[in-house]
């Protein structure tokens, strides 16, 4: 299929939308208990089985507008089915808090070992949306497999030893604003490679 123009917001609200829409959700039902085929189910553990088709759906209109998923989404769709399916199945949240853990832990291995073969396996997937030689983008890479794998020490720590509701906050808005924060502090190494030119 041929790649397609989607407008950014459009991509945002399909990225994001799933995300808050779980956060949403899950604090207007977090007290609640629900008893399905005979089996009790808390709030987290019915939305997380409402979060996983909305994610595919939201992922299959990415692809249908796009033409085109990233290794990223596909990566992120296989977890959160495995994941989601198996917090349904044994009614225990755990599997879906450590989701988290396994997607940055998962990219930090991957980056990881894509320097020790001297290679930055992150500008194989973003070099189209910014402009880095490939000193640059080693040291970006070298930045971000330590940022990957910080917030997955902090996700395991968190949902270790906080509340559902402190994780379900940690993991819609800290996270990403820590991950958004990280990208912002970058501005360094494109106003060297503009330089550099």
């Amino acid at each position: 299929m041929a790649e397609k123009t989607i407008y950014p917001w459009q991509k945002s609200a399909l990225e994001l939308g799933p995300v808050l829409g779980f956060f949403v959700v899950y604090m207007m039902v977090k007290d609640e208990t629900y008893t399905i085929f005979g089996r009790e189910y808390d709030g987290f553990i019915v939305v997380t089985a409402g979060f996983v088709p909305v994610l595919l759906v939201s992922i299959a209109i990415i692809w249908k507008l796009t033409g085109k998923l990233s290794r990223m989404q596909i990566v992120t769709a296989v977890l959160v089915i495995v994941f989601g399916g198996l917090t349904v199945i044994f009614n225990n949240d755990a599997f879906f808090k450590m989701k988290t853990t396994i997607v940055y832990g998962l990219f930090a291995v991957l980056l990881g070992i894509g320097l020790l073969r001297g290679q930055s396996y992150l500008a194989y997937v973003m070099e189209d949306l910014m402009p880095l030689a490939h000193d640059g983008w080693m040291v970006l890479t070298r930045r971000l497999t330590g940022m990957f794998a910080a917030m997955a020490v902090a996700n395991e720590a968190v949902w270790r030893t906080m509340s559902t509701e402190f994780w379900v906050k940690f993991e819609t808005f800290a996270l990403p604003a820590a991950l958004f924060a990280f990208f912002m502090l970058q501005g360094s190494l494109f106003e060297q490679d503009d330089t550099s030119e």
